[in-house]
Order: structure tokens, then sequence, then C-alpha cells
């Protein structure tokens, strides 16, 4: 019976005689294959029948080379990888720094000294000698910058001086006479180190740090013995302002927003608003600073309720005046919704950016190889890497450590020209306990070499030293939160490179990035492939097989099948993992819907073929459940947050509830609050 459906189904495609059987059938046999799983059931009935002679060749073939056979459709059914055309356009740059010295500014002495020897630092950067002069007189101020341009020095300085220079001492008790506002946990810990630093010379003077995560009652401890500069993630303090008797704002004399776009994007304008309307009921007057290295809507909103009569120090808009100022200044009295459209974003002057066209099928192996590229062949490399979702990250930090480093090295001895290099996978993202995150930051930031996986959770003011590599695997949701992510390279005028991996029906993406004046530049899937030949673990072990000579295309491929097959084998091991992988491609899925109503036209659900997705996850075939995803999208969204469910069977209370939901820790997919809200409350009665 076998045979003769083995027969049947040779014969079929092209009414082949029955006697061309012993022939291996051509690659058109395979392409009208609907699914994977078609092509391994047609890859092993041919394989039965193949000649004898064959036969016993393929038996004398290694173990390696048979899961060749299962993976085989890799690099076939692939979309056309389209031409980028895009004009080369002129990039906004800022010079990062300046000639002037900290100590022709009207400091104490011991700050100058402090910033020389502590922070090593001897000459302001532009944003600097900007925004000092304009804080030290007193002033209100909107600074717009790009990211790693030196912005929490450019606030803090002016702070730490007119403090000290008080004429009746700061006591601890006294509470807080500063309040600095950021969106993110690890970004509020940097800021706190940076201010505990420069505070060294005048001890009196007490910085603390309140953020979600940390045990309460320890901060209303510190709170009752004064805090003099607080630095807080909004959610936090507002329930500390509804909570906490012993906090007042009656001194209150600075308020620092930092990183405001990404406080707005997190949800947090109601929670900037109770505080707002807290510090106004205890004290009118005081200094007010915003700083962002975007300008939306929203910021020039919330800069029109804070700030009072400010002056505007944008360090791009400086330099693009200089280059043609009649056209500049027309520019500047157009509204900031219609600057928003066509907002021209600066970028690090010493950064390389990149985009490499992968089809879904071959994102997985080119991540690899990647990574393996710049952190194993060239070594001394740093990268971060961007995905959409908290499952993501924790997927591929699993796929990538066992994989790539995990019980590797008996087989790295055995093969001199692999090098030693041991490869360090790091994870962070909001679904994580505060004290991990803390430590995984800790631990990247002092190491000179490694790979951290991350959410947008790392995007935003995380200043982490050497940083070479940023990647976005996930296409970033708006050309401001690109910015943001690159912007963790190339920081304080260092050199640093950026890649952004897109699939070819995504290509449009680099126009509307050029449109934004952001000049990118293309590499080839092929060449990174290509360093899979460093590697002989992925050697197809063939007999009497010559030595590979230089890259060989065909061979290339072969060793990505046989790195893909690696991360299949790994996936299918257990029912477990084949779970986990599922799980990630549905919150990848979840995540592309979710693109603004602008980017659709480029990210759109119905573009993606799930079969190839599938493959990016390590699985061999499309999960059946998956199909019915766009129509049960709604329910899933919330699904990346497993944790929450457990939180907020303890809480009560609705101001609680939008606090967590308004949590900076969210996977990238930022659904609105409410909605969220709704549909906790249909899911809790199961």
């Amino acid at each position: 019976k076998q045979s003769s459906a083995v027969k049947r189904k040779l014969q079929s495609p092209h009414g082949n005689p029955p006697l061309k059987r012993k022939r291996k059938p051509s690659i058109n046999t395979f392409k009208k294959c609907a699914t994977e799983a078609d092509i391994r059931e047609k890859g092993s009935s041919s394989q039965k029948s193949l000649s004898k002679k064959q036969l016993t060749d393929n038996q004398n073939e290694s173990q390696k080379s048979k899961p060749f056979i299962k993976t085989s459709s890799l690099f076939k059914n692939n979309p056309d990888i389209p031409e980028i055309h895009r004009k080369a356009v002129q990039q906004v740059q800022e010079n990062v720094f300046t000639t002037d010295s900290f100590s022709q500014l009207d400091l104490h002495p011991h700050l100058i000294s402090t910033i020389n020897t502590v922070l090593k630092i001897s000459s302001m950067t532009s944003v600097q000698k900007q925004t000092i002069p304009v804080l030290l007189q007193g002033k209100d101020a909107l600074v717009r910058s790009q990211t790693g341009s030196g912005k929490t020095l450019a606030y803090g300085i002016p702070l730490v001086q007119s403090l000290q220079g008080m004429e009746s001492k700061i006591q601890r008790s006294d509470g807080p006479y500063a309040l600095i506002l950021v969106p993110t946990r690890e970004l509020a810990l940097q800021s706190f180190d940076t201010m505990q630093k420069l505070l060294k010379p005048f001890a009196w003077i007490v910085p603390g740090v309140l953020m979600g995560g940390e045990k309460r009652k320890s901060e209303k401890a510190r709170l009752r013995k004064g805090i003099n500069i607080l630095i807080s993630t909004p959610g936090r303090l507002v329930d500390h302002i509804k909570s906490t008797e012993c906090i007042h704002f009656r001194r209150t004399q600075w308020l620092i927003i930092d990183e405001a776009d990404r406080i707005l994007d997190l949800g947090f304008e109601k929670a900037v608003a109770v505080i707002l309307n807290a510090l106004n009921a205890e004290r009118k007057t005081r200094q007010n600073v915003l700083l962002s290295a975007t300008l939306t809507e929203g910021v020039t909103r919330l800069a029109d309720i804070s700030l009072n009569d400010p002056i505007s120090i944008s360090i791009a808009d400086e330099i693009q005046k200089a280059l043609k100022p009649a056209s500049q200044t027309g520019r500047q009295a157009s509204s900031s919704s219609n600057h928003m459209d066509q907002e021209n974003f600066a970028v690090p002057e010493k950064l390389k950016q990149y985009v490499m066209m992968v089809p879904s099928k071959l994102r997985l192996v080119t991540l690899a190889a990647f990574i393996l590229e710049k952190c194993k062949f060239e070594k001394h490399h740093k990268m971060i890497i961007f995905f959409s979702s908290c499952e993501q990250v924790e997927f591929h930090y699993e796929l990538l450590l066992n994989v790539l480093s995990g019980g590797l090295e008996s087989e790295q001895l055995e093969h001199s020209s692999v090098s030693s290099a041991h490869l360090q996978f790091l994870r962070l993202h909001g679904n994580m306990e505060q004290e991990e995150r803390t430590e995984v930051f800790q631990e990247f930031l002092k190491s000179k070499t490694g790979t951290l996986l991350c959410t947008d959770v790392a995007a935003r003011g995380l200043d982490l030293p050497q940083v070479t590599w940023i990647v976005q695997y996930n296409a970033p949701a708006s050309p401001a939160e690109y910015i943001h992510r690159i912007g963790r390279t190339a920081r304080i005028g260092c050199h640093g490179n950026s890649l952004l991996v897109l699939a070819p029906s995504e290509a449009e993406y680099v126009s509307l990035l050029a449109s934004h004046k952001i000049n990118i530049s293309e590499i080839k899937m092929e060449k990174i492939l290509s360093s899979l030949m460093k590697d002989d673990r992925f050697k197809l072990h063939r007999p009497g097989r010559k030595k590979s000579c230089g890259t060989d295309p065909q061979e290339v491929r072969e060793r990505a099948t046989v790195l893909q097959t690696k991360f299949e084998n790994y996936v299918h091991s257990s029912e477990g993992t084949v779970q986990w992988a599922k799980k990630a491609m549905q919150s990848f899925l979840c995540a592309y819907t979710t693109y603004p109503r602008n980017l659709k036209h480029i990210f759109h659900i119905k573009s993606l073929h799930l079969g190839h997705v599938a493959k990016s996850f390590g699985l061999r075939d499309a999960p059946q459940n998956l199909t019915a995803l766009p129509a049960a999208g709604s329910k899933k969204k919330t699904k990346p947050r497993p944790k929450r469910s457990d939180l907020l069977k303890k809480t009560h209370g609705k101001h609680r509830l939008a606090e967590i939901l308004r949590s900076e820790y969210s996977s990238g997919m930022d659904t609105g609050v409410s909605k969220v809200k709704k549909k906790q409350k249909q899911r809790k009665p199961g």
C-alpha cells in the first residue's frame, strides 16, 4: 500500500512514468507543498525510493546530515528581498563636546574638583553648556537634546550648586528640596548614583530613591528620616502621596522631569498631574525643568502645565539654524503638532546605522550568526538586542544560552578554529523581580563584553558604558523609539553601531526613517551568515568531502541549516520547550498587531507567513491553535503578564490597580490602561 502511495505521490505533480522513480524528485516537486509537514513527509517518502547505492551512501553519512533533510526548506520559498531605494539624507548631528570647561562657570570649587576627579569629566557637552547657566539663574527650562548627551549632569550640577549655597544649611529632617521624576527603576538607580557622586563634598544633603518593586515600609522609614533630593518613578510617588503621612513638599524648590516623553508614553500623565497638584498645594513657586530627547505633543502639553515662562533649549535646532537660518526660523514658528510630523531627530555623531533584510524563516539563524560574529570571533563587543515582548526575551535567552554557549565547551576543544571565548547572555524585562533586574543591570554595567536581551525597559536614559552594538530584532513602533534604542550606544562621543532587522515586507520602514533625516545603510544577510564558516560546530560531515575553501554559498546554506536544526532539536526536545516557543511566537504576533495605524501598511499581521514565522521560533510547523489569533487577539494581549494576576488578587482599591497596570515595565506592547483594566476584570472570575 505504502509503495503504491509513494508511486502516486511522485507521479501526480508532473505525470511522470513510474520508471523515473529511481531519480531523486526535483525541487519543483517540493515547491507546491502547502506545509512544512508535507515537505518532511515527501522528503522521507522520496528517501524510500532511492536506489540501493544511494541508500548505502546515506547510511554511511553521520548523524548530523539527517537533520539536513528535515529542514532542507530553509532557503526555499522565501520572499524576494527588495532593493532599498532611499535618498541619502543629511543627518542632524549634535556636537557632543565643547571646548569649555566647568571651571568657567561660577561653581563651588569643591563641586568642580568632584566633577573632574570623581566623574572624570573636564569639558562640558553642548547641552550642559547651554543648560547650566540658564538653571543657575533660577529660570525654568525645556531641554531637548539627543540621548547620551549628558542631560543628567545638565540639571544635577546647578541643582547641587544651588542647594549647597543656601543661607540656612540644609537639614536632613527638612524633607525634599528637589524632586526628580524618571520613567523606569533602572534610570532611577542611575540618577541616584550620579547625584551621590556629585554630593560627595556636601554630605549634609541627602539623596534618596523611591521606586516600585522595593519594600514600601523601608521607603516610609527613609522618608521619615528625611530625603533632600528625592528621585522617584511617578507611580510609586503617587502611592506615597496617598498613603504616607510624613511625605511633604513644603520646601520643594526644584521639580525635574527627566525623559518626559517616556513618562507620558507609559501612561503616567495622570500620575504626573497628581504630583503637580500635591506640589502646588504646598508651595506655589519653584524652579521646573523638563528634559526629553524627543518633543512630542504630550511633552509640549506637559510643559504648558508645569513650566513657568520657560527657556527652550534645543541643541539640534541650534545646529539646524547654523545650516539653514531662514527656513529654520519659519519652522520654529510652526505648530507643535506639525513639528512632530516631520521632526528631525539628532543622532550621535559617531554612530553607524545599518539595516538588514531577513526573510522570516531565516531570522533566528541570522541573529545567532551575528552574535557569533561580533561576540565570539571579533570579541570586545558588548551588545543589546531589543525584542517586543517579555516572552520573546525569555525564550531567546534560554535558546541562545543552551544552543550557542551551553554544553558546547567540549566541542570547542575539539575544533581548533573555534575560539574558546565564552558567550555571555543576560536578560532584562518587566516580568522579572526587582532584585534580579537590579542585579542584571549592575552585572551588564560592569562587564566588558556580553549580550543583553531586553524589552524597551532598557531603551530610555540608561547609560551602559562600552555598548558597541544595538540590535533591533523587532522594529520599534516609531522613529522616536528607534532613536531612544540606538541611543544606548555611541554615548558621550564614543563610537557605536546599530542594526535594524526587517522582513522583506517591512522594507518601507527605511524610507520612513529617511523622512526623519535618519540615514541607514544596508548589510547583506549572506555576509552575516558566512561567519558560520568560522565555526566547525555547524559543519555538515560528508565522507570524501574536500576541505571547505573560502565562503562557498552552498556550504554557508548547509551550515545555516545545521544551526537551525540544532535550534529545532532543542525546542522539540520536550513538550515544555515547544509550549514555550509557541507562547513566545504568540506574544510576537500580539505585539505585531499593536503597531500604530500610521504604520499598519508596513507592519500588517496579514503580511506574515505563520509557517515561516514559526521557523524563527524553532518550531517545525505553524502552531494550529494560533490561526485564530487575530480574532482572539484582544483576550491574549494581556497574556504577557503572567505574574500580574497574582498581584491583583492581593490588591484592593482602584487606585492601586491603576498604578500596577501603569507600571513602566510593560513588555513593550503598551496597550491603553483602561482597556487592560476591562480585560483583567473579565478574566478575574476564571
